[in-house]
């Protein structure tokens, strides 16, 4: 696996960026960046070697994230986009609604009629 300078790059404008902009915020330097840009393979030797004696190519046995850092990640996200167009908005209750949202309706219903429940008792 290698590095795309022009994804990359094409990532960096997504997000309205500069690549050196990136590179600072990541604590990455100019040279370490071109270094590993330059190389053919980013991975180490010792996974590339495991590939090559299972006769497959290294990215079948790696991960990038779990799921649940996938979903934080995108809720993470979706959290900044509201906010950005609502800012008076309480962050820690729009952060609570989506994940409200992506229960099922079922359950979350259960939730607000168990939540009744204890209320009426008090």
């Amino acid at each position: 696996m290698r590095i795309s300078p022009f994804k990359l790059k094409a990532l960096c404008h997504k997000k309205q960026q500069n690549l050196k902009r990136v590179l600072h915020n990541a604590g990455v330097s100019r040279n370490a960046y071109y270094s590993l840009a330059r190389k053919n393979s980013v991975l180490p030797k010792s996974l590339i070697a495991i590939a090559d004696q299972l006769d497959v190519q290294p990215s079948v046995f790696l991960e990038e994230e779990s799921r649940v850092q996938q979903r934080a990640q995108r809720l993470l996200v979706t959290l900044d986009r509201i906010m950005k167009h609502n800012k008076k908005a309480d962050p820690d209750n729009v952060r609570h609604t989506l994940l409200l949202l992506q229960e099922k309706p079922i359950n979350r219903l259960r939730r607000a009629l168990l939540r009744g429940q204890k209320f009426n008792l008090r």
